[in-house]
C-alpha cells in the first residue's frame, strides 16, 4: 500500500473536480480525501495499492469536462493512518 499527497492546479474549483476525484477513487478502491486549497487548487490524499493510486493520478490530469488542469504534483508519504473510504472535505 502507498499513500500520495497530490496537489492539482488550474481551473479545478467550482467545476465539480472534488466529486470527480471521489468518483474515480471509489471506482479504483482508493481511500483518503480531497479538498480545495486557499490558493485555488485541490489537494488529494490517496491511499491504496500502488497501481490504483498511480491510475488515480492519471485521472487527475483529465478532470471533469469544465476543468482545465495545469499541473499535478505528487509526493509519496509514509502511511501513518489508514482510511476506510474516500471523502470530500
Amino acid at each position: 500500500m502507498v499513500q500520495y499527497e497530490i496537489r492539482v492546479t488550474g481551473r479545478v474549483q467550482g467545476v465539480g473536480f472534488r466529486y470527480y476525484v471521489q468518483q474515480q477513487a471509489k471506482l479504483l478502491n482508493v481511500t483518503g480525501w480531497v479538498r480545495n486549497t486557499v490558493d485555488g487548487g485541490v489537494m488529494v490524499l490517496a491511499q491504496g495499492p500502488e497501481p490504483a493510486v498511480k491510475t488515480l493520478v492519471d485521472y487527475l490530469w483529465v478532470g471533469p469536462p469544465l476543468s482545465l488542469v495545469k499541473s499535478v504534483h505528487h509526493t509519496e508519504l509514509h502511511v501513518i493512518e489508514s482510511y476506510t473510504h474516500f471523502e470530500v472535505r
